[in-house]
């Protein structure tokens, strides 16, 4: 396994110059998506989203559709609790055959997955929300990344699981831990499937007071 931050997606990330004089805010608590903001130079503070933003999900909810409604409240959530700030949230699943791939809850529950997803392709959905709290404007928007992975022996099944590696992780894997039986298909973006899309988010910051919408702070559903 190679240390993230020796990995060729942490180099040449896209940053963009700040749409306002806010503050920026990282509303989630994954290293992996500070240490793409830190890799590509931005300058943020965190601050966690309450476990609220996270659950409950909609009848017949779409994997597109989850990510977008739970970045959403995830910026919102931290929206109430500053009084200034330009807000990045992210949520980040799996789906495979039809079937949203979250975190694993226990080690069995990521064995499952992971014979799930072996040998199969299967899309990694990241949903991004770049809130201002001073303009009450917010854009949401949702990155799909396709996959495939290489059908696992028992071994390295056996190797990763115990590695513990896929705690905190949707679909039950890392991208960042320099597995070689993943492969991106097609131009996607490496960073979508770490958890937060740099090229679009940087897009999304160029553009931010073009394309934002009014939001009122207490809404729990994304704008549009």
């Amino acid at each position: 396994m190679k240390p993230t931050e020796d990995l060729p997606l942490m180099r040449n990330l896209p940053r963009a110059e700040l749409p306002t004089d806010e503050p920026l805010i990282l509303a989630s608590g994954s290293p992996r998506r500070a240490q793409l903001l830190t890799a590509a130079g931005y300058d943020y503070s965190v601050q966690v989203a309450s476990d609220e933003a996270e659950c409950g999900m909609c009848s017949r909810e779409t994997a597109p559709e989850m990510v977008a409604r739970y970045a959403y409240r995830k910026a919102a959530d931290i929206a109430t609790k500053v009084d200034t700030g330009l807000i990045i949230a992210a949520d980040t699943v799996a789906s495979c055959l039809g079937q949203i791939l979250g975190k694993p809850h226990d080690q069995d529950h990521a064995e499952t997955t992971l014979r799930l997803l072996s040998g199969r392709k299967h899309d990694v959905y990241t949903g991004v929300c770049v809130w201002s709290v001073k303009h009450e404007m917010c854009v949401v928007d949702v990155v799909r990344t396709e996959l495939k992975m290489q059908k696992l022996t028992e071994q390295m099944l056996e190797d990763y699981l115990d590695s513990m590696l896929w705690e905190g992780k949707a679909g039950a894997f890392g991208y960042q831990d320099g597995n070689d039986w993943l492969q991106v298909i097609g131009d996607g973006s490496v960073s979508n499937v770490v958890g937060l899309p740099m090229e679009r988010l940087s897009e999304l910051l160029e553009n931010f007071l073009e394309v934002a919408e009014t939001v009122t702070t207490g809404s729990s559903d994304p704008p549009g």
